[in-house]
């Protein structure tokens, strides 16, 4: 059986339904969308049959929360893990995401938050620590900006945005090799993207 693991993005937020920046140095609930979102997410994830007996969610009460219902469908139990928590955006909260967008492309760091390389360097020293975990399949629970790092970084792909709920099985083909499967959320829809690390 092949080694990996899966990525949930939360469930709908105030800020996400508004179109803002929100990091991980922002609390906000889910809505009561996000949660009927995320119940349905999980329910077609165990329908699925996909692998799966540990769920791993960032520390932020709308991937906690996500995770929970994830777990609960699941029947397995659930962490929280630090490292997958949001980049921080410091001034940046609360900005139009439209606004935003170039800067975070050209790399600019936010006053008061947190550097993009330290950001990355973060998420993927998370998923080396999965490493004995990998054969368990368990699924991650962050934010779209982790979910950015995890599909530019293990599988070259820059530029994808994950929409709430939406999940990405990881799996690690060959040492070094990985391929992503993004499910859509309402579609059994897959598209595959492979990378080799460098």
């Amino acid at each position: 059986m092949s080694e990996g693991f899966h990525f949930v993005r939360h469930g709908q937020t105030p800020d996400n339904l508004l179109g803002v920046r929100c990091g991980g140095d922002r609390e906000v609930p889910l809505t009561a969308r996000g949660l009927a979102d995320a119940e349905a997410a999980a329910e077609r994830f165990a329908a699925a049959g996909r692998p799966c007996r540990l769920v791993i969610a960032g520390p932020l009460e709308r991937t906690t929360v996500t995770g929970t219902v994830f777990a609960s469908a699941l029947k397995v139990p659930m962490v929280t893990r630090g490292w997958l928590r949001e980049r921080t955006l410091g001034a940046w909260n609360g900005l139009p995401i439209a606004e935003t967008r170039a800067w975070i492309a050209e790399g600019r760091t936010p006053p008061g938050g947190e550097a993009e390389a330290d950001f990355a360097a973060r998420v993927l020293a998370g998923v080396a620590e999965l490493e004995a975990s990998l054969g368990d399949w368990p699924l991650l629970v962050g934010s779209k900006g982790v979910a950015r790092v995890l599909l530019h970084r293990l599988a070259g792909r820059p530029g994808v945005e994950l929409g709430n709920c939406a999940v990405v099985g990881f799996a690690r083909a060959a040492p070094g090799r990985w391929v992503a499967e993004i499910h859509e959320t309402e579609e059994p829809r897959t598209e595959r993207v492979t990378r080799t690390e460098e």
